[in-house]
């Protein structure tokens, strides 16, 4: 039960940051380039991909803090942080052609998951 509140409560927060990062640069960019959700994938990935390390192999930081922030707070706050971060692991791991079939259908297969998303909503 520990771990799910804290990963609601981490949650919570990156939800909440998510959606003030990306209002505060949306107020100030306008153009075409959605520069909000660039930024926010850009600084979670980053994110994700350095606290693990930092938390997992310098400092052994408790699991319950590994979940509220990778899982609740990075999680909520973008889950591309989660793929890139895999996508690197996989590589580390010299799994080459899992990696690349993962980025790929990744990609396509989200970007279809749209396209019949917009397109049901459109419809109805």
């Amino acid at each position: 039960m520990q771990s799910v509140l804290v990963i609601a409560l981490g949650g919570a927060l990156g939800a909440l940051s998510r959606y003030g990062l990306g209002f505060w640069i949306s107020s100030r960019w306008n153009q075409g380039f959605p520069l909000g959700t660039f930024i926010i994938n850009i600084t979670g990935t980053f994110l994700l991909g350095f606290l693990n390390i930092i938390f997992i192999e310098k400092l052994s930081v408790s699991p319950l803090w590994r979940l509220g922030i990778g899982i609740g707070f990075l999680g909520s706050y973008t889950t591309f942080s989660t793929f890139g971060y895999e996508v690197i692991m996989l590589l580390e791991r010299g799994s080459l052609l899992t990696a690349g079939l993962y980025t790929l259908l990744s990609v396509i297969i989200g970007f279809v998951g749209v396209a019949l998303g917009v397109g049901l909503a459109r419809i109805l």
